[in-house]
């Protein structure tokens, strides 16, 4: 078979998809297009994490100086409250003391004593103003308190006795004691 020279020049040979140079070129482009936009985010992704990071940083910073500065502050109150009850002088020492020397004093006083206070102060007068009064109201009042203070030890003895009623067993224990 004879073919002509004319006719193979026409027949060109089919390309192979991979042997097309513009083929190849605008995917070569397209490859390097779409690396650029890989660098480009990823550059983006790390400088929003850097910020962010950063704004973390800086946000516990703040809060540490101003826990720090709570805390120096509340050690200066604590040093100088230190110091003022250390000072005999100081008001506060002043105010312990008065405190002290009240509570030494009701201790001191015997039952009786500090009952015979409570009904004076239920019935709104001070020692002072006792002691002031002539001698027919002392007696006056002091009747008063006796038989207030006898009222309030049979209400006593009263309590006591219905508790023995309720509880015999703890009322022997507490008899032998």
């Amino acid at each position: 078979m004879l073919v002509s020279a004319k006719q193979q020049a026409m027949i060109l040979p089919l390309k192979r998809p991979g042997e097309d140079p513009t083929a190849e070129a605008a995917s070569g482009l397209q490859s390097a297009a779409l690396q650029a936009l890989r660098d480009n985010v990823q550059t983006q992704a790390s400088q929003a994490s850097a910020q962010v990071q950063d704004s973390a940083t800086r946000q516990a910073t703040q809060q540490v100086s101003a826990a720090t500065a709570i805390s120096d502050k509340v050690d200066e109150a604590f040093a100088k409250t230190r110091v003022q009850l250390q000072t005999v002088g100081s008001p506060a020492f002043a105010e312990t003391s008065s405190a002290m020397a009240q509570f030494k004093d009701y201790m001191s006083k015997t039952p009786e004593q500090r009952l015979r206070d409570s009904i004076l102060k239920e019935m709104g007068i001070t020692e002072k103003e006792y002691a002031a009064m002539p001698p027919e109201k002392q007696l006056a009042v002091g009747e008063e308190i006796a038989q207030r203070m006898q009222d309030k030890s049979a209400m006593a003895q009263m309590e006591k006795d219905q508790q023995s009623e309720k509880n015999p067993a703890q009322s022997t224990v507490l008899a032998t004691l």
